[in-house]
Parts: C-alpha cells; structure tokens; sequence
C-alpha cells in the first residue's frame, strides 16, 4: 500500500504569540509533553514497523514541534527507513538546526513559515540559508496579510531563487483583483489559497490514499472531516479505505484541498506535496 498519513498528536505549545493563530502562545503541562512523547513514539513504532507498504509522512502539530527532542529524534529516525518515502513537518524554524545533519537529507524535508513580529528577520534568513548549505528540502510562507508584504518582498528576494516561497490568504480576508495580484507576484500558486475551493460531493484522496491520525491512533479521512474510519494500531482502518467524495461545502487549507482530485495540484507539486514545494518548471 502507498499510503500518506498526516499526523497531528495532543501537543499545542508554541513559542510564538501570533495574533492570527488561534493556538499561539499555549502551555502544555509536563504531564501534558510526556504524553505526546509517549503517543508520537508510538505512532513512529508503528510507521517503522510498516516495510510492507510505501509511507509518506507529514507531521502537524497545533504547536512548535522541532522545539522538542523526540520531534527532532522522530524525524531523523524515520528518514532513514528505505519504505518511508517522505517524512516532513510544519514548523515556524525556531529550533536550533544542528540535528539535520544527522537526517537523510533525501528524505526528510520541512515545510517553515515566518511570522514576521515573532522572529527578527536575520535570525529567520540565517536559518533558512543554514538549511541551504546543509541540502535540506524546504519551503518557505508566509500568511498574506497587508502588514506583512514588505517581509514578504523582503524573503522573495533573499531567499536562493529556487526556494519556494508560498503565501496562504489570511482566514476571514478577501482579496481584490489588484491587492491578489500584489500576492501572486511573490507566489505564482497565490490563486489556489486566494479563495475556499467548492468540494462538496467532489472526488478527494483522502480516505483512500491519505489519511488522518491523531495522538490515540484515531483514523480520519482529514483533519476537517470528523467522522472516523478506525483504529491505526488495530488496522481497522485499513478496511475502510476507498474513494469517497468530500462530505463538506468547501476546503479552504493546503493540507486539504492538496488531495482535490479536480485540482491540478498533485502535477503541480509532484514530488514535494507534503513539503508544498512544487515541481521544477518544465
């Protein structure tokens, strides 16, 4: 089976305060950061135990994962199995990057968004040029607010030209025809997150070739689909994969709306969905 699974276990601490993130700024207990590591351990004992099948892997914590060390560990660990394809996090690039040395720089790749306000902006272009002179597959985002065009211009034009460089339409904003095509000059794939994309009864890989797992093993289609389809650690899952429809109106995140089969994106990102880094043109 070629199976790609996006996992976000209980962990929602984050180091930074972003006023757009509903999730900023919350404190996980000790209690609280034991039982992610226990339940993220978990679910890499599993993925290693899987040479059977194929793997991609997207981790995507409500908080800063690469703070923490079993993040870290996890993430290089799994890169050096030959039936894990990918594995990649989402990540606001706080951590130190020393620990991706270690990494399969084949198979491991970070997917880094920078918040202007929370990180001087040095300290983030050092990190990513870090990246760089270490071969680590990355791209980088930012949330397309008006406040943060400047950085935005600032980034696209220090960043080597081959990084990708994303912008997400900012939740609740809506972008005129002149303020959209501002955007789309720094990130010619702007027009994909500009809008929610209608998906209602439309057809979609998850359920079938992606899924969703959190921290107790549970399996959903994707994050923003409640209904669950099993069990990772029983396999009961696996009896429940097939095509399915979107259940919802409409799919307004990349994680999401990546898997439309009636978007070109999967041509688009070849190589790099879970990363979002997209094809070499040509």
């Amino acid at each position: 089976m070629d199976l790609t699974l996006l996992y976000r276990g209980p962990l929602a601490s984050c180091d930074y305060d972003c006023p757009y993130c509903p999730f900023a700024k919350r404190r996980d207990s000790r209690e609280q950061l034991r039982a992610d590591r226990v339940r993220l351990e978990r679910f890499a004992d599993w993925a290693t135990e899987q040479t059977a099948d194929r793997l991609a892997l997207l981790f995507t914590p409500w908080g800063e994962g690469l703070v923490r060390s079993w993040y870290r560990n996890t993430l290089t660990r799994l890169s050096h199995l030959p039936h894990i394809r990918r594995v990649a996090i989402q990540t606001n690039l706080s951590c130190r990057t020393d620990w991706l040395a270690d990494a399969d720089r084949d198979t491991l790749a970070l997917w880094c968004t920078y918040h202007p306000g929370q990180t001087p902006y040095p300290r983030f272009l050092a990190k990513c040029r870090e990246l760089v002179r270490l071969g680590i597959r990355f791209s980088v985002g930012i949330v397309g607010l008006p406040q943060h065009l400047e950085a935005a211009r600032r980034l696209r034009a220090d960043l080597p030209e081959e990084v990708y460089l994303w912008v997400n339409a900012a939740e609740g904003h809506t972008y005129d025809d002149a303020e959209a095509d501002v955007w789309t000059a720094l990130d010619p794939l702007f027009p994909y997150s500009r809008r929610p994309h209608a998906s209602a009864g439309l057809p979609c890989r998850t359920g079938e070739s992606v899924i969703s797992v959190d921290g107790e093993g549970t399996v959903r289609r994707c994050h923003f689909v409640r209904a669950e389809l099993g069990n990772l650690y029983d396999g009961s899952y696996r009896q429940a994969l097939r095509p399915r429809p979107c259940p919802l109106t409409t799919c307004d995140c990349h994680i999401g709306y990546v898997h439309l089969e009636t978007l070109p994106l999967y041509d688009v990102f070849a190589g790099g969905v879970l990363e979002r880094i997209p094809a070499p043109a040509g």
